[in-house]
């Protein structure tokens, strides 16, 4: 392998990182900002009411978004497979 091949499967490491992880980011994300938005509306200043909706959330995102990570998951495993195998 060369540094360029070498530079393009880090890449794509990073792009499958960030497609990874980002479902359930966002999801977190959307959860804390509905949160934090109706503790504003009520005026409830409660610093740990935002943990258990947020873990909820993210525990479910997990369960809906698990087969398409290991779809991506696998297709990367099998193109870094492939590439072994030309070398």
């Amino acid at each position: 392998m060369n540094g360029a091949e070498v530079l393009d499967v880090g890449r794509d490491a990073i792009w499958l990182t960030i497609q990874l992880a980002a479902p359930v980011l966002i999801v977190g994300l959307v959860v804390g900002v509905a949160i934090g938005l109706m503790q504003a509306l009520t005026q409830i200043q409660e610093a740990t009411l935002v943990f258990a909706p947020k873990i909820v959330a993210i525990f479910v995102s997990l369960l809906i978004f698990l087969p398409l990570m290991g779809a991506l998951m696998g297709g990367f495993f099998r193109e870094i497979a492939t590439r072994i195998a030309q070398v």
